[in-house]
């Protein structure tokens, strides 16, 4: 299968460089057996929705994974993006400038908002300007309190300007709690309380696991065959109570409605595992869902648009079809939809 099958045209205007008010999207509606397609509101979600239906989150936390300071010693900037703890205080990490951040090489951060300052060496080097470090403090501060404090908002690469002091509360779901996250769950940004407490109220049944979203989300596809392209591992967990509320969703027959990709790929990962059955377990996956995917757990599907070419892009043909699919997505280029993280949302029934 070619890379090439999954193109489509978007005008740059269209990536969305800023959220709308929370709740307040667009939401395409495909009916994936008919491919009939409807234009409606995030708001109007419930309705679309019916009784008995499981809704699954990835409750997922980003944390402010972007750091910037100064190289030790020589005063030079340098900038690191965590992307996951290993073990004790190692980390995974991507830094700049690669060619002067060798192993042995120090750096240090702060913020005039911090008590504190958090210092990195460089421990080994790999491939891509990816580094293995150590993080550690002074006065014995916690490290996750001061990466809280000293970093910034590691918005994706397609939104071209800094992070603002109003991205850290936006770029997070509202239901956010397991930290671990580089990249939000974006599917997950239009939830509001009152959105939530609708859907309570129509008789969707909710639970969360989590899939903490790593920085290879926003990798691109760089083969010409879609079956030679691999994706990141990624950390996901099911706890035994979510683990029994969607196989008895799925023994009762009642729809899954899986929000984002993440949470799809962490449930069928699961499901594919189980045979269809979900076990509570903690692990990663390496899961690349695309067409000629079967899906175990998965029922429909609520995401935001893709970038063409996309691994993400994949999984969602994947699950509606990419004859369906597509076409979709060229109608919401035509009426103007916002595109990618901080754009609109599409629900596949």
């Amino acid at each position: 299968m070619n890379v090439s099958e999954f193109d489509f045209d978007l005008p740059p205007g269209l990536i969305a460089q800023a959220p709308a008010e929370r709740g307040a999207s667009r939401l395409l509606v495909l009916r994936r057996h008919s491919a009939e397609i409807e234009h409606s509101t995030v708001a109007r979600l419930p309705d679309l929705l019916r009784d008995g239906d499981l809704l699954v989150v990835n409750d997922t936390k980003v944390f402010p994974a972007r750091l910037l300071g100064t190289r030790v010693p020589g005063g030079g900037t340098a900038e690191c993006l965590l992307l996951s703890k290993l073990d004790g205080d190692r980390w995974d990490a991507l830094v700049h400038p690669g060619q002067k951040l060798t192993p042995g090489a120090r750096m240090i951060f702060s913020s005039p908002a911090s008590d504190g300052e958090l210092h990195a060496e460089i421990l080994a080097q790999h491939f891509h300007g990816r580094r293995t470090i150590r993080l550690w403090s002074d006065h014995g501060r916690s490290v996750d309190a001061l990466v809280d404090s000293i970093g910034h908002v590691p918005l994706p690469p397609y939104i071209k300007r800094a992070a603002e002091q109003s991205d850290r509360e936006r770029y997070q779901t509202v239901y956010a709690r397991e930290r671990g996250s580089v990249a939000a769950p974006t599917a997950g940004l239009h939830f509001t309380p009152e959105i939530l407490s609708a859907l309570d109220k129509r008789g969707v049944q909710r639970t969360a696991i989590t899939l903490h979203v790593g920085y290879g989300t926003f990798r691109p596809v760089r083969v010409e065959q879609v079956e030679t392209h691999t994706v990141d591992t990624e950390c996901f967990s099911i706890s035994e109570a979510s683990a029994d509320t969607i196989n008895r969703a799925k023994a009762e027959r009642r729809r899954v409605v899986s929000v984002g990709t993440t949470t799809t790929r962490a449930l069928e990962a699961a499901g594919r595992a189980g045979r269809g059955v979900i076990t509570p377990q903690s692990g990663w996956t390496d899961l690349f869902i695309y067409p000629g995917h079967v899906f175990r757990i998965v029922d429909a599907l609520m995401t935001n648009f893709h970038l063409p070419r996309s691994s993400l892009l994949m999984l969602v043909c994947a699950f509606g079809g990419r004859e369906r699919v597509l076409p979709a997505y060229r109608e919401a280029v035509a009426r103007g939809y916002r595109f990618y993280s901080y754009g609109d949302a599409m629900v596949i029934l």
